[in-house]
């Protein structure tokens, strides 16, 4: 993903291990226990690695979302803080994750943290939840059929300096100046205009202290500040049964985390076109919420799950979860599966080990552009002569192929451009930064 994704990346989620010493978390392949003296320095080293990678594929104004408990609650924002700057520090999300603590502890905690550090903080999403035109019409009202229709009131006074006058109740002869340190929002003159408009009243009764009708057709959809405690967002308890349901036995994930938690997130930090990643993706949450909310609002959101394999979980639970749920809601979604390995180079020259990087090309072509080269006619990829020789010799009018990627060190040949020109099908390069580690 550092090739096919840097600087990319809108939002990342991420349920780290919580180092409780309950064999949730592993080091140098071996669990650490509460009672290694550096357990902490060695969780802190573990994501030191992986949050320095986390920054470099965010967008400038991307955000990253932390589940944590109180375990390493205070060494994780510090971390992040290193990493991504004090200053970029968004906030905390104090989420309700159970109804009761159990009785553990003196003070048994029914909550987790959710810590949220920005890329950039000048360039961050406006991060917040949407209120529907169905919550904003709520508010409004028409008790005097007033003609311009639906209104509601809000204060004429506010903090910041401002004019200080008596403003007149014409009906009764009432005086009323604004409350101690308070100032009123307008000049005398627009007062006086807006009571004559019938826009300032005096309470529905017409004997309180002036206020200011706001019209429902002049407001404009806004957004809902995203508040740091979270009570009514999804518990553990709803996580579980959503995987029961998808696989028919419970407790087939331990702690998973609940899709609405994750949709909420979403909803408040990232547009509808939002890639998002998770690289400690457990059970797949973030995958099932990503498709659950771009079928509520027609979004077009894309995910990246990583996970190790540890007792098959990726293949058994997280892409079998999302495979399932697919086809049980007939989500319009596509869904690929890639292994990672490594190909080892030591003692090796550059041109022994080349070929086998380069049969890694379209996997990563694949990944940056979210497409599938063996299920998609519409589609091909070439890197070498040969393949161009092939491929377009086979093209004619009636082939599908709308779009080749091709290799950044091909060169067609003036006969194969023209017949691709006269197909109308579109030449992407493959980016020369593929291949920079293949340079030797």
């Amino acid at each position: 993903m550092e090739k096919t994704h840097k600087g990319k990346i809108d939002v990342i989620y991420i349920d780290p291990p919580y180092n409780t010493g309950a064999k949730d978390f592993i080091y140098d392949d071996t669990y650490v226990e509460t009672t290694d003296g550096f357990n902490h320095s060695k969780w802190l080293s573990f994501m030191n690695n992986r949050l320095k990678i986390a920054k470099m594929l965010l967008k400038p104004s991307g955000v990253i979302f932390l589940s944590i408990d109180d375990n390493e609650m205070a060494q994780l924002k510090l971390l992040c803080e290193e990493i991504f700057g004090a200053n970029n520090f968004v906030g905390v999300i104090l989420w309700k994750k159970k109804t009761n603590g159990n009785n553990m502890g003196w003070l048994p905690p029914v909550h987790d943290y959710i810590l949220c550090f920005s890329k950039s903080i000048d360039y961050i999403f406006d991060m917040g939840f949407e209120v529907s035109k169905e919550e904003i019409e709520k508010k409004y009202k028409n008790p005097d059929n007033d003609p311009r229709g639906p209104w509601t009131t809000t204060d004429l006074s506010a903090n910041h300096k401002g004019p200080d006058f008596a403003i007149t109740n014409p009906a009764n002869g009432d005086v009323f100046y604004p409350p101690e340190g308070r100032y009123w929002v307008f000049n005398e003159q627009e007062v006086l205009k807006r009571i004559a408009d019938g826009r300032i009243i005096f309470g529905k009764n017409g004997t309180d202290r002036p206020v200011q009708k706001v019209f429902l057709n002049n407001r404009t959809l806004s957004k809902r500040k995203a508040e740091s405690w979270w009570d009514e967002h999804g518990l553990n308890a709803d996580a579980t049964q959503e995987l029961k349901n998808i696989f028919g036995v419970a407790k087939v994930f331990t702690h998973p985390k609940p899709t609405k938690l994750i949709q909420d997130i979403l909803k408040m930090s990232c547009d509808k076109k939002a890639t998002i990643l998770d690289f400690f993706a457990g059970s797949g949450t973030t995958g099932h919420a990503v498709m659950k909310l771009n079928a509520e609002d027609c979004g077009l959101r894309r995910f990246i799950l990583c996970t190790n394999n540890e007792n098959n979980i990726c293949k058994d639970v997280t892409y079998e979860r999302l495979k399932r749920v697919i086809e049980k809601e007939k989500y319009v979604e596509s869904l690929k599966y890639y292994k990672i390995d490594y190909i080892p180079i030591s003692d090796r020259l550059y041109y022994e080990y080349a070929d086998e990087l380069l049969l890694h090309i379209r996997e990563l072509v694949e990944l940056e552009n979210g497409i599938d080269f063996i299920n998609n006619s519409e589609v091909a990829i070439i890197l070498t002569e040969k393949e161009a020789d092939d491929y377009i010799n086979r093209l004619n009018k009636d082939s599908d192929c709308k779009i080749i990627y091709l290799g950044h060190d091909i060169l067609l040949s003036g006969e194969q451009a023209e017949k691709v020109r006269k197909l109308n099908i579109k030449i992407n390069n493959i980016p020369d930064y593929y291949y920079r580690e293949l340079e030797g």
